[in-house]
C-alpha cells in the first residue's frame, strides 16, 4: 500500500447529552483512540449529528486528508445516513464511512461506568480494524415506474389513492369487496363531532370513483407481487360478480325481478343483521354503484336451474353466468398498504353471552342499528321489536386482557361513548358504560366525554365478571343480568338491562400473514405491520417502496388514519416525482470459480434475488433485487458468496479486534 493509500482515520465520539457521556468516561475513550493504528484525529463533541458536529467532520477530512471516518455514537438506523451524507459532502467516497453503536450496546444496557468505559474503547478499535479494509462503493440507480399501487378501500386506501392521483400520479386501488368504503361505511356518526360518517365517507368515494387517475379494481385480491423498489410486477384476481360492470347501471331492475320475492340470505354488510337476494347491492351508496350476483346462493348457478327474471329485466344485457376469475398484471413503483383491521370475535370470552342469549351486540353491529341505513332503520330494537329502556356497554371486550390482547384498542372508550350518546338519544333508555380507564386522549374527546356525564349516561368503573339472563319465572324476565364490581364505589354489583353492546377491539385481518409474506414485510407479536421506525419512519416498511398505512399498521381512529395515509401517499410520490431510485450497493456477489451450483441459496434467499444459470451451473444474484442481508452467504457450503460492504475480511477483522 502507498503513502497515498494508506488508511487516515478519524475517530468522532458523541457524547449525546448524558446518555453516552453520563456512562462512558468519553474523554478516556478518545484518548484511547488516539493511539490506534492509523488513526489521524480523535474528538469528543456533545451532539456530533448536529450541524456543528459535522462541520467538525468535514473540515478534518478537507484539512488532514481522512480518507475513511468512525463516529461513534447511537444506533446506525437512526443517524447512519446522516453521516454518510457528511462525508460525502466533504469528497470521501460515503461507504468508507462506519458508524459504532456505543448508547444502545453500551450505556444503555449498564450502569457500571469502569465496564462501559473499556467495552466502547473495545467496540471502537474493532471498528477501526474494520473501517481499514472498507472500500469505496457507488450506489446503482434504477428507473421507477410512474404509477403506484394501493391495496385496500377503506377511509385509509381512499385518503392515500385520492392524495396520490391529486397529484397527477397514475394508481391502481384493489379492493376484495365489491364496494370501497371499509368499515366507515358502516358507521352512523363519528366521534367526537358526531359528524355524519356517510357524508364524510360518501363525497370521497364518488370522487375517487370518478378521478381519471385512478383505476378501481372492486371485488378483487392481489395474489402475487415480484419486482422491487421502482419496478414492481403485481398480479390481481377480480372475481366473477356474474354482471358486467362496464354494461351495468345500478338500476336495481334485476334485483327486484329476481325469482326470490323476499330477501333471505344474510347480509354481509349488516353483518347478518339484514337479509339480501342472490342478487344485490351492498349499500345504497356502494361505489361502484354494481349489482353482483353470489354463487352460493343463486339457483342458477348453484342448481343450474332458475327462470331467470332477472336475465330478462335487464335492459343492458349485464348479467353473464359464464363469467369466470380473471388475473391482470399491473406494474408499479410503489404499493400502499392498507387492508385495515378485523374486530374481536367476542365468542372467545364466552362470559359474555354473544351467540348465546338474545340481544348481546358487538359494538359494529351496534353501529348497523343505529345506522338510518340499518335493518332497524336508526333506532336499535330488541329482537322482539321493542325499544330497549335499558342498554349495558361493555368495554375492552378483546383489548388490555392477557388471555387475549394485552395493548389497547385506542378507539373503544370514544365509540363506545358515542354509542352510549345516540342509543340515549334514539331510544331514550337508561345506559350503563362499563369501563376498566376512562382513556379519552384525543382533540375534543375529554370534552365529549363530559357531554356524556351531563348527559346522564351512568358510568361503573370495573370490568364485568359475568352475563346471564334472569330466570323465566323472574319479573325480571327477559333481561339480561350483568355483574360487576364497582371499584369506586366498592361493592359487586348486580344490574339487569334490556341490551348489551360489546365493545370489541381491533385485530389484524384473518390473512395479515398470508400479505405480509407475499409483500416480504414484518409484523409485531400482536400481528400488526411493523413500520420501518416508530418515531422516524412511521409508514416506512423494511422492504423499499412499501408503505403501511392506517389500522393494518395498529389500532387508530379515523383522524390518525387519514393523517397516516396522506404520509404514505407523501413517499410514494416523492419516488414518481424523483423518477429514480438509488440502489444501496450491499449486494452479494458470486465468486463463479467456486460456486458448485447446489441452488442452496436459491431457495433461502427471501428477496428472490438469486437466479440459477442452469447452462454454466452456477448461481447469480440479481443486484437489484438484493437487500443485503447476508443469508446466502452464511448459507453457501463451498464459500462462493460473498457481501460488498460486509465482505469476509471485513467481519473477520471486526471480530478480531472485539477478542
Amino acid at each position: 500500500m502507498s503513502e497515498s493509500e494508506k488508511p487516515r482515520i478519524g475517530v468522532y465520539v458523541c457524547d449525546c447529552g448524558l446518555n453516552i457521556l453520563g456512562v462512558v468516561d468519553v474523554p478516556a475513550v478518545i484518548q484511547y483512540a488516539s493511539t490506534l493504528d492509523n488513526v489521524v484525529v480523535s474528538r469528543e463533541y456533545k451532539y456530533m449529528c448536529s450541524d456543528p458536529g459535522q462541520d467538525i467532520i468535514k473540515k478534518d477530512i478537507k484539512d488532514l486528508k481522512l480518507n475513511r471516518v468512525i463516529v461513534a455514537s447511537c444506533t446506525p438506523s437512526l443517524h447512519e445516513r446522516t453521516f454518510r451524507t457528511t462525508v460525502s459532502t466533504a469528497g470521501l467516497n460515503q461507504f468508507l464511512f462506519h458508524m459504532v453503536n456505543i448508547r444502545e450496546a453500551v450505556s444503555w444496557v449498564t450502569t457500571d461506568k469502569k465496564k462501559a468505559t473499556e467495552k466502547a474503547k473495545t467496540l471502537i478499535k474493532a471498528g477501526v480494524m474494520r473501517v481499514t479494509l472498507q472500500e469505496a462503493l457507488e450506489p446503482k440507480t434504477e428507473p421507477v415506474i410512474p404509477e403506484v399501487l394501493v391495496i385496500g378501500g377503506g377511509i385509509a386506501g381512499i385518503h392515500a389513492s385520492l392524495s396520490v392521483a391529486s397529484a397527477g400520479a397514475k394508481l391502481h386501488l384493489v379492493e376484495r369487496e365489491p364496494s370501497i368504503g371499509g368499515n366507515m361505511a358502516r358507521f352512523d356518526k363519528t366521534f367526537p363531532t358526531l359528524d355524519c360518517a356517510s357524508c364524510i365517507l360518501t363525497p370521497k368515494m364518488t370522487t375517487l370513483r370518478v378521478h381519471p387517475n385512478i383505476k378501481l379494481y372492486s371485488y378483487s385480491e392481489v395474489v402475487g407481487v415480484e419486482g422491487y423498489v421502482g419496478n414492481f410486477e403485481v398480479t390481481i384476481e377480480k372475481k366473477p360478480r356474474y354482471v358486467n360492470e362496464d354494461l351495468c347501471i345500478g338500476c336495481l331492475k334485476c334485483v327486484e325481478a329476481c325469482v326470490y320475492k323476499d330477501a333471505r340470505f344474510p347480509n354481509a354488510f349488516d353483518l347478518g343483521l339484514a337479509k339480501r337476494k342472490p342478487i344485490y347491492i351492498p349499500f345504497p351508496q356502494a361505489v361502484p354503484m354494481r349489482v353482483l350476483i353470489d354463487p352460493n346462493d343463486c339457483l342458477k348457478i348453484k342448481l343450474g336451474k332458475c327462470k331467470m327474471t332477472c336475465v330478462e329485466s335487464c335492459e343492458k344485457d349485464a348479467i353473464d353466468f359464464d363469467m369466470k376469475p380473471e388475473r391482470l398484471t399491473v406494474k408499479v413503483g410503489s404499493i400502499i398498504v392498507t387492508t385495515g383491521f378485523k374486530p374481536f370475535d367476542p365468542r372467545r370470552k364466552p362470559q359474555y353471552g354473544y351467540g348465546v342469549y338474545p340481544n348481546v351486540y358487538t359494538a359494529l353491529e351496534a353501529e348497523r342499528l343505529l345506522s338510518p341505513t340499518g335493518p332497524t332503520e336508526g333506532t336499535p330494537l330488541l329482537q322482539d321489536g321493542t325499544m330497549p329502556k335499558s342498554v349495558g356497554i361493555i368495554h375492552c371486550i378483546g383489548s388490555r386482557d392477557e388471555n387475549t390482547n394485552v395493548y389497547c384498542s385506542k378507539v373503544c372508550c370514544m365509540y363506545s361513548l358515542k354509542l352510549a350518546h345516540l342509543v340515549k338519544e334514539r331510544t331514550g333508555a337508561e345506559v350503563y358504560n362499563f369501563y376498566i380507564d376512562m382513556r379519552t386522549a384525543g382533540k375534543g374527546y375529554e370534552e365529549f366525554y363530559k357531554k356524556l356525564l351531563e348527559e346522564g349516561v351512568k358510568f361503573v368503573r370495573g370490568r364485568v365478571a359475568e352475563l346471564t339472563t334472569a330466570p323465566l319465572s323472574n319479573a325480571e324476565r327477559g333481561k339480561l343480568i350483568l355483574r360487576v364490581e364497582d371499584t369506586l364505589a366498592g361493592y359487586v354489583r348486580r344490574i339487569p338491562v334490556d341490551m348489551v353492546i360489546l365493545s370489541v377491539g381491533l385485530e389484524p385481518q384473518n390473512d395479515a400473514q398470508e400479505l405480509r409474506r407475499m409483500l416480504n414485510l414484518s409484523c409485531g407479536k400482536d400481528g400488526f405491520l411493523i413500520e420501518l421506525h416508530p418515531k422516524l419512519a412511521p409508514v416506512s416498511t423494511a422492504t423499499d417502496g412499501i408503505y403501511i398505512a392506517g389500522a393494518c399498521q395498529g389500532p387508530k381512529d379515523i383522524p390518525d388514519t387519514v393523517a397516516q395515509a396522506g404520509a404514505a401517499a407523501a413517499e410514494a410520490l416523492a419516488l414518481v416525482h424523483k423518477g429514480m431510485v438509488e440502489i444501496e450497493p450491499y449486494a452479494a456477489v458470486t465468486n463463479e470459480d467456486l460456486c458448485s451450483g447446489c441452488q442452496i441459496c436459491v431457495g433461502l434467499c427471501p428477496y428472490y434475488a438469486i437466479e440459477y444459470d442452469a447452462e454454466k451451473k452456477v448461481s447469480r444474484v440479481k443486484d437489484v433485487m438484493c437487500k443485503g442481508c447476508g443469508v446466502c452467504v452464511a448459507a453457501c457450503p463451498s464459500g462462493a458468496m460473498d457481501q460488498k460492504h460486509f465482505r469476509d475480511a471485513f467481519v473477520t477483522a471486526e471480530v478480531a479486534g472485539v477478542i
